[in-house]
């Protein structure tokens, strides 16, 4: 088997690992070791973040909407139930942006919620 000495590829490679870690602190942004170890961790972060943010905004949509829906005298599962029961079929993220932009819009929907007919 040939001998592989991987001159520039190594080079590349670390390059490039520092160049992610630029930033961090001490020897994390200088040192190859400490700089992988690094983005490793920064990495599982990220990963983890971008999951954790879809729960968080789901959480603050459901928030706003029940502080809207108790301004005008219901509460937030009666008021998803009454739009379940009425057909509006609106998700929680413009549901909120109506709480809190438009609140004669948001007025209405619970006005039809309240009023859809309760089922059987």
């Amino acid at each position: 088997m040939p001998r592989v000495k991987r001159g520039a590829k190594r080079r590349e490679k670390r390059k490039k690992l520092l160049a992610r870690a630029k930033g961090y602190f001490l020897g994390k942004s200088k040192l190859y070791k400490f700089a992988k170890e690094a983005t490793d961790r920064a990495g599982n972060f990220a990963y983890t973040g971008r999951k954790r943010k879809k729960r968080d905004f789901r959480r603050l949509w459901i928030i706003r909407i029940n502080a809207a829906a108790r301004a005008h005298g219901t509460s937030y599962s009666q008021l998803m139930a009454g739009l379940k029961r009425a057909g509006i079929a609106l998700d929680r993220k413009s549901l909120a942006e109506l709480a809190a932009r438009d609140d004669a819009a948001f007025g209405q929907l619970v006005q039809a919620a309240k009023s859809a007919p309760a089922s059987a």
